[in-house]
């Protein structure tokens, strides 16, 4: 279980980021797309609640690397995140995320959020990285504060979006 509360500490730098969808997937609790960030790439999740948008952003990072489909789901890792807002708390489950894949040398293709205030209980699920099937095209090393945004969306929904370093 990873707990990231120190990246809590840090302070937030807000920018707004320009727009420019570059790839959507839409499951049964929302969607996802990447957005450019100069050298960078943007996550952006959508869903039906704040949980569902934090879920739909950890796709995204997901994509980032490997083509979601191509994820099979063996194994399922708890994530548990602690932070005083919803902006640090995306950054800190997508760190997270980041962190277990490269720890334990997986790839995530579903993820369960439950939020408790300032606490995220999580779940990813998963395989092992088998370069040959997944031909990853980069390595995340990890959620940014750049563009950092978690707000409710003009139909109701909810926004999760951030800059992943690639």
């Amino acid at each position: 279980m990873h707990n990231a509360g120190r990246a809590c500490e840090d302070a937030v730098i807000r920018r707004t980021a320009e727009s420019l969808p570059q790839s959507a997937k839409v499951p049964q609790a929302g969607r996802w797309e990447h957005f450019d960030h100069g050298a960078d790439i943007g996550v952006r999740g959508y869903g039906a609640t704040k949980a569902a948008a934090f879920e739909q952003a950890a796709l995204a990072l997901t994509a980032v690397v490997t083509d979601v489909q191509l994820v099979e789901l063996r194994e399922t890792v708890p994530i548990v995140c602690e932070c005083e807002d919803d902006e640090l708390l995306l950054a800190a489950w997508l760190n997270a995320v980041v962190t277990e894949m490269a720890v334990r040398r997986m790839l995530f293709g579903r993820f369960r959020v439950e939020l408790r205030g300032k606490q995220l209980m999580g779940a990813a699920t998963g395989e092992p990285l088998s370069p040959q099937r997944h031909r990853p095209a980069v390595e995340v090393k990890g959620a940014t504060y750049t563009a950092l945004r978690v707000a409710r969306s003009p139909d109701g929904g909810w926004l999760a979006q951030t800059v992943v370093d690639v």
